[in-house]
C-alpha cells in the first residue's frame, strides 16, 4: 500500500516534471523548428505551433526512451535515485528553469537537468559516472563546432558553391538518407527500434545486412533527391519553401525524441518498472505538446522575424545539422541542450553569409558562459537540496 509520503512525492515529482515539458515545449525546442518556414511564409504562426506540438508529441513517444533512461539511470553509478532523490533533482531542475523562464535569464535544460541529477546522486552516495561523462561532454563540445561547421559548408554551398537548382535536390537526398536510418520503436521488435533501411533490408533475402541496408539507403536518398529535383524545376523558390517545411517537421520530431528525457529521465528511478516506459514518455509527450500549443506561438513569431533576415540558404544550412545533430544525441542516448545545437548552427550559417560582421561575440560569450554556469549552479543546487531533505529527515 502507497503511504500518503509516497504518494505526496510521487505527485511533487510529477509536477515538477511536467512542468519541465511545457518549458521545453514553449522554448527553442518547440519554437525553432517552423520558425524559418514562418519567416518564408511556407505556413501560419498558429499552424506552426499545432504541427510542432504533434511532431514533437510523435518524437518523445517513439524515439525519448534512450536519453530518459541515460538521464534516470545511467549518471550515477553505485546507487539508484531513491523517490525522494529524484523528486529534488526534479525540483532543483524545474526551479532553476521557472527562474530562467520568469527572469529572461537562458537557463539551459539540458545543463541544468544533468547537474541536478549528478548533484542530487553524489549526495545520495553514488559515484561519478565517468565513462557517460565523456560520452556527454564530448558531445557537448564537439556541437558549437561540428554544427557550426556543417551549417558553414551548407550555406557557402548554396550561396556560392553551387547552383541551387542542384544544390536543394542533393541536400535533400541527404537528408533522406539520414532519415532513412533513423531508429523507430514501431519498426523493430518489441522493444527494439529499427531503422527503415533495416526494415527495409531484413525482407530482402539474399543481400547480406550491411550491402541491403546501404543499398536501400542509396535509394531512399536517390528518390528524395528526385522528388525535390522535380519540385524545384517547377517553382524554385517555392520548392525552398516546401524543403524549410520539411526540415522543421524532422526537426520538431527530432527536438521531441532528444529532450523528452530531460523533463521524464528523473521519474523513472521513481517509479521503477510498475509504470511502463511508453506511457511515462506519453505523460512527457503530452507536457511538449502543451508548452508548444501554448507557449510557442509567441516564440516562433518573434524568431521568424529573425530567421526572415537569414533568408532561406541559411535557414536550410542551419536546420540540417539540427537534425543530424540531435538524432545522434537520441541514437547515443545522450542528453543534450537544443538551444546549443541551434545556435551554433545559426552562427555557421551567419558566418558563411558576411564574416564575423553579424556575430556578436559579447553575446556568444554570455550565452557560453550561461550554459557553463546552468550545469555548476544545478549540480550545487541538486547537491544541497538533497542534502538539505536529508537534514530534515526525509530521505
Amino acid at each position: 500500500m502507497v503511504s500518503v509520503a509516497g504518494l505526496l512525492t510521487l505527485v511533487v515529482a510529477a509536477v515538477a516534471s511536467l512542468f519541465m515539458a511545457w518549458a521545453i515545449g514553449a522554448g527553442s525546442s518547440g519554437s525553432t523548428p517552423f520558425a524559418p518556414a514562418v519567416g518564408a511564409n511556407a505556413i501560419s504562426v498558429m499552424r506552426a505551433g499545432f504541427f510542432v506540438g504533434i511532431l514533437g508529441f510523435a518524437g518523445a513517444v517513439l524515439q525519448g526512451a534512450n536519453v530518459s533512461e541515460a538521464v534516470g539511470k545511467q549518471l550515477i553509478l553505485g546507487a539508484t535515485l531513491t523517490p525522494v532523490a529524484a523528486t529534488a533533482a526534479l525540483l532543483t531542475a524545474a526551479g532553476l528553469v521557472a527562474f530562467g523562464v520568469f527572469t529572461g535569464y537562458p537557463i539551459a535544460t539540458a545543463f541544468t537537468v544533468t547537474g541536478a541529477v549528478v548533484g542530487t546522486g553524489l549526495a545520495l552516495g553514488g559515484e561519478p559516472a565517468w565513462a557517460k561523462y565523456q560520452q556527454i561532454v564530448t558531445l557537448w563540445v564537439l556541437v558549437p563546432f561540428v554544427g557550426g561547421f556543417i551549417a558553414y559548408v551548407t550555406a557557402r554551398l548554396l550561396r556560392d558553391w553551387a547552383d541551387e537548382a542542384v544544390a536543394v535536390p542533393l541536400l535533400a537526398g541527404l537528408v533522406g538518407a539520414l532519415l532513412a536510418n533513423v531508429k523507430f520503436v514501431l519498426l523493430g521488435p518489441p522493444g527494439v527500434g529499427w531503422s527503415a533501411a533495416r526494415t527495409i533490408a531484413a525482407s530482402i533475402g539474399p543481400l547480406s545486412d550491411l550491402v541491403a541496408r546501404v543499398a536501400v539507403t542509396l535509394a531512399l536518398g536517390a528518390l528524395t533527391t528526385a522528388v525535390v529535383h522535380y519540385d524545384v524545376s517547377r517553382d524554385e523558390d517555392a520548392a525552398q519553401r516546401h524543403f524549410l517545411l520539411a526540415l522543421g517537421a524532422l526537426v520538431a520530431f527530432s527536438a521531441g525524441g532528444s529532450q523528452v528525457g530531460l523533463a521524464v529521465g528523473p521519474l523513472l528511478p521513481l517509479i521503477g518498472d510498475d509504470v511502463p516506459l511508453v506511457y511515462v514518455l506519453v505523460g512527457g509527450g503530452i507536457g511538449l505538446l502543451a508548452g508548444s500549443w501554448t507557449g510557442a506561438p509567441r516564440m516562433i513569431k518573434a524568431l521568424a522575424q529573425d530567421y526572415s533576415s537569414l533568408g532561406p540558404r541559411r535557414s536550410i544550412a542551419a536546420l540540417i545539422p539540427s537534425f543530424a545533430i540531435a538524432q545522434t544525441a537520441v541514437f547515443f542516448g545522450i542528453p543534450v541542450s537544443f538551444n546549443e545545437i541551434i545556435v551554433s548552427a545559426i552562427v555557421g550559417s551567419g558566418l558563411a553569409a558576411g564574416g564575423r560582421a553579424g556575430i556578436s561575440r559579447r553575446k556568444m560569450g554570455f550565452t557560453v558562459l550561461a550554459w557553463i554556469g546552468s550545469l555548476a549552479i544545478s549540480l550545487v543546487f541538486g547537491y544541497g537540496v538533497y542534502f538539505a531533505l536529508e537534514l530534515a529527515g526525509l530521505h
